[in-house]
């Protein structure tokens, strides 16, 4: 089953898996935005909210 997030600036991505840093154990999400290219940043700051116009949002909500 995919899984897609909408990013808070528009951009739709699709979650590859969880992985772990190798250096520090660092919880990781890999994903993958729409034009097929490959990121991946701390599961914190993937999941964490963000100041928007005054207003906390998640900085990627999932698409249901």
């Amino acid at each position: 089953m995919t899984i897609r997030y909408r990013h808070y600036k528009g951009g739709i991505y699709e979650l590859v898996c969880e992985a772990t840093m190798e250096a520090d154990h660092t919880p990781l999400i890999v994903y993958r935005a729409a034009d097929g290219s490959i990121w991946c940043r701390p599961k914190a700051v993937f999941f964490e909210m963000v100041e928007v116009d005054g207003e906390q949002v998640p900085r990627f909500a999932e698409i249901h």
